[in-house]
């Protein structure tokens, strides 16, 4: 059985038209070249090699065939027409928590629903995957508005008896798959899984990824209402924990701080680049000024 998750009374396929215009700022993001910078190589294809020229960059130098040839050779690369997008979202149990403006997963489903719009405006390609505790819905990347509405109903459409626990390893290896193409791949999720850094990694190999982890002010703060229940939403494990326990308060928030910076350093390691967004966040912003702030080499 399925329902529709309402944004403000209204489903994101009905904010379609404000969505899109909200969205245009993060098109603009896209099309720039300190966008283009931030990934290794994404938009630009190899094309060749030819000698090296008195002002031309060192780091071009193309050194297997400097070597072979016996004098310096730089590589040539050609700019790519379209930037392919591809979006993985995570609406696991763990996802509908969230104690500010919005929960964690319509948090997700904003942001996606924004990227996949600013696909639209540059006429981009975009595909994705969704997924609970099991791969609820996949697609190749397409380009068009049928494709973007397409997404939009699904990223509104939430499965009530869905299934338990998180397939966040197996969504980025069947993201893998489904690229043809180096992409620009979004992981929106909380990462709370485990077994999912060699997956990250292989599709961080052939792709540009931003690992973008859905964050909520309780992480760090946990408020003083006395000793009460806490129930796991992926396990149902129940345990009664002292909240007004100032010693409790801040290992509550060092673990979260441990957590986030493995998570972090692990992103980076593996060649994703980590962003992370506030349940309270403003979306268009953040992102539009992460890719802004990282094209300047900041």
């Amino acid at each position: 059985m399925k329902h529709l998750l309402a944004v403000n009374r209204e489903t994101l396929a009905k904010q379609a038209a404000l969505l899109r215009l909200t969205a245009a700022s993060l098109a603009d993001s896209f099309k720039t070249g300190s966008f283009r910078s931030l990934f290794r190589g994404q938009g630009i294809e190899f094309s060749g090699v030819r000698e090296y020229l008195r002002g031309d960059d060192v780091r071009a130098i193309d050194w297997n065939v400097t070597a072979r040839m016996g004098k310096p050779y730089v590589k040539l690369f050609e700019e790519e027409r379209e930037l392919q997008i591809f979006i993985v979202v995570d609406r696991s149990f763990s996802m509908f928590s969230g104690t500010g403006s919005r929960t964690r997963y319509r948090t997700a489903a904003e942001a996606a629903a924004l990227v996949a719009m600013a696909a639209e405006i540059n006429a981009s390609s975009i595909g994705a995957v969704f997924f609970d505790g099991d791969i609820q819905f996949s697609c190749a990347p397409e380009s068009g508005r049928k494709r973007t509405m397409l997404l939009l109903a699904r990223l509104d459409e939430v499965d009530e008896y869905g299934t338990a626990g998180s397939a966040l390893e197996s969504a980025l290896t069947g993201a893998g798959k489904l690229l043809k193409k180096r992409s620009l791949v979004f992981v929106f999720s909380d990462f709370r899984t485990v077994g999912w850094i060699t997956s990250l990694a292989s599709l961080a190999q052939k792709n540009d990824v931003v690992a973008v982890r859905i964050v909520d002010e309780i992480d760090n703060e946990l408020p003083e209402i006395g000793t009460v229940p806490f129930i796991d939403s992926e396990t149902a494990v129940r345990l009664v924990l002292p909240s007004s326990s100032s010693s409790f308060r801040n290992a509550w928030r060092s673990d979260n701080r441990r957590r986030f910076m493995h998570w972090q350093e692990s992103c980076i390691r593996h060649g994703a680049v980590p962003l992370a967004l506030s349940t309270d966040d403003e979306i268009v912003r953040v992102l539009s000024n992460f890719f802004s702030y990282k094209g300047r080499g900041q």
